[in-house]
């Protein structure tokens, strides 16, 4: 992390007066400043359905996240005000997108209102009496914890569940469950203002999944030293006891493993891990693999996830059902039963034999393998690749050399230009006309756009059937798939 980020931590903490960070007794009304991110939402769903009276306020509230908490009938209002913290609130969670300066905060600290971070009511009303299974890492989080959550919920565990993305088997980005096990997604991003660590570093886990590091969140660390630094301080914090499974080829999983004390379960593609991936090949609209344990056959799979970035997403969930005892068939049966997540790799219409799918990717690691994953399924046409830069990394010129290796795979590319560029200092600015050019000295089929509706005019001309037109962005991307659907 930046060196100052946890010093300044604890000097923030006199804003809110330090002593009020603690959860008291007895709560009754609970109010969620930035309740509209994915995580904070559910977070807010899950209080109102265990009786809590809640409220919550965000900027420029937005939907679906909005229409998802109006159907719970929680009150959202929209912009922050001092007055949206009525006085018989008795806590107040703070989301990690809050800064100090907030009006919400200030008249949280001047009437010393008991307050919090989200990952810290997780703990305190939803995870203290179970057992955690916690994933982490920089890509497949929310895909590998998904399948988690739906395998066990297939073997009859009633596990609860906090995720990054909507579950289409469940319709929904978390649950409360019975059952001992709570699936949790761990980001490695920061927990609160006042709480410059990352958000894992709050959950002990039962099984921890180490997916793989790469240097992301360019806005909170520095260099990919500071990442391996606080997935360190997560490795520290698990118990000896818990289960650890780690990607094998992962050269800073490796290294931060190396001094540890916990043994580490690996997987991956190396026929010496513990857990391996072997034959693959394609059924249709499925993908069959083979997976090896200890080097001898452990069973054979079926599963309508793409890619093989997906088939290691799946490793470590059949290596934790088996941990604590689903047998093989329950682990089959609920891998071919998954239905996805929404915004990986979702279908969101075909028109004229043209397929538009929305993916989540944006890492240039995840564009290249979302890349990847698709192509074999859709041979019979081009793959089109639209991808909006918008994460607070993708929108900084760190991957700008790498970016044009991450779209070998795609027949066309469009690229818009970053939407939110002037958060960005000028000299840190990514260019997406130097992506362009790049992809064309490369060879590639590459177009530059300014903005969202001459990308949609464009395709409409450009488009063919047989094609898919595959939109990567983590935001809305001014809801290009719809209009475009509707243009085609």
């Amino acid at each position: 992390m930046k060196p100052d980020t946890f010093a300044e931590s604890k000097r923030i903490f006199s804003v809110l007066n330090l002593k009020n960070n603690v959860i008291p007794e007895n709560v009754k009304k609970i109010h969620l400043i930035a309740v509209c991110g994915t995580a904070m939402g559910a977070l807010a769903a899950m209080l109102k359905d265990m009786g809590y009276q809640v409220s919550g306020s965000d900027l420029k509230v937005y939907p679906p996240m909005s229409e998802f908490l109006a159907r719970k009938n929680i009150h959202i209002n929209d912009g922050f005000n001092g007055e949206n913290i009525t006085g018989d609130t008795d806590l107040v969670v703070v989301g990690n997108a809050v800064r100090k300066d907030n009006p919400e905060v200030t008249i949280t600290g001047e009437r010393k209102l008991a307050f919090c971070s989200m990952p810290q009511a997780i703990n305190h009303f939803i995870a203290k009496d179970k057992k955690l299974l916690v994933v982490t890492g920089t890509h497949g989080k929310t895909t590998t914890s998904s399948l988690l959550a739906w395998i066990l919920f297939h073997a009859g565990l009633d596990p609860s569940y906090v995720i990054g993305g909507m579950l289409k088997n469940f319709n929904s980005n978390y649950r409360l469950g019975n059952g001992e096990y709570i699936i949790i997604e761990g980001d490695e991003y920061d927990t609160a203002f006042f709480d410059k660590g990352p958000k894992f570093l709050h959950y002990p886990p039962f099984a921890a999944v180490l997916t793989g590091i790469e240097f992301d969140h360019a806005d909170i660390f520095k260099d990919i030293s500071g990442i391996r630094e606080a997935f360190k301080a997560f490795i520290k914090k698990i118990p000896p006891s818990s289960l650890v499974l780690a990607h094998d080829t992962d050269s800073n999983i490796r290294q931060i493993s190396s001094n540890s004390r916990h043994p580490f379960v690996y997987y991956g593609k190396n026929p010496l891990s513990d857990w391996y991936l072997g034959h693959v090949g394609l059924n249709g609209s499925r993908t069959e693999f083979h997976l090896y344990k200890d080097r001898k056959i452990f069973g054979k799979f079926q599963t309508p996830l793409m890619g093989e970035h997906n088939l290691l997403n799946a490793l470590p969930v059949i290596a934790i059902c088996h941990h604590i005892g689903i047998d093989y068939h329950a682990i089959s049966s609920g891998l071919e039963s998954f239905k996805g997540i929404k915004r990986r790799q979702e279908i969101r219409g075909i028109k004229n034999g043209v397929t538009v799918m929305d993916d989540f990717a944006h890492h240039p690691t995840a564009v290249r393998e979302t890349i990847r994953a698709v192509k074999p399924f859709y041979s019979h046409g081009r793959v089109i690749a639209v991808f909006e830069p918008r994460t607070n990394t993708s929108m900084r010129n760190v991957f700008q050399d790498i970016y044009p290796l991450s779209f070998d795979g795609a027949d066309l590319i469009c690229v818009r230009k970053p939407p939110l560029l002037e958060k960005i200092p000028e000299n840190e600015r990514f260019s997406s006309e130097q992506l362009v050019q790049k992809l064309k000295n490369q060879g590639k089929s590459a177009w530059y756009f300014d903005d969202t509706e001459p990308i949609i005019q464009f395709l409409v001309k450009t488009v063919k059937s047989g094609d898919l037109i595959l939109i990567m962005s983590n935001g809305g991307f001014d809801n290009i798939h719809q209009r475009l659907l509707d243009a085609l």
